[in-house]
């Protein structure tokens, strides 16, 4: 579909030519892919596979506590387990959620706390 518009200079033309709508089927729609890697759900549960400790991308120097985690839709995902000390095994169950560790590559996803089988964090004194 062509759109032409009149602007007193000269004419404007909006929209995809025949020949790309053929080929594309239809105009081009502007389309942002989700970055929600639980396609549309807020929470997902899991079962706890690895515990392991990543580093951080270049100017941060950390020791990242993370748990590799088979969520329930079947996928294997690296999850982040936030505050000070955990006690997660392997088979322990726990609560993800959706939002990513910046400085970590490839973590996308947190552990709840105080959710199943990860208790909030203890009182330290």
């Amino acid at each position: 579909m062509i759109i032409h518009i009149d602007s007193g200079l000269g004419q404007i033309r909006l929209g995809s030519s025949l020949w790309q709508m053929l080929r594309r089927n239809g105009p081009h729609k502007k389309h942002k892919p989700s970055k929600n890697p639980f396609n549309g759900q807020p929470f997902m549960k899991g079962v706890v596979l690895k515990t392991i400790i990543k580093k951080p991308k270049k100017p941060n120097s950390a020791n990242r506590k993370c748990v590799i985690v088979r969520l329930s839709s079947g996928r294997e995902m690296t999850a982040y387990v936030p505050g000070i000390g955990h006690n997660l095994q392997e088979h322990n169950i726990v609560l993800c959620r959706v939002g990513r560790l910046r400085d970590v590559p490839g973590v996308k996803i947190k552990c709840v706390r105080g959710k199943y089988d990860l208790p909030h964090v203890a009182k330290r004194e």
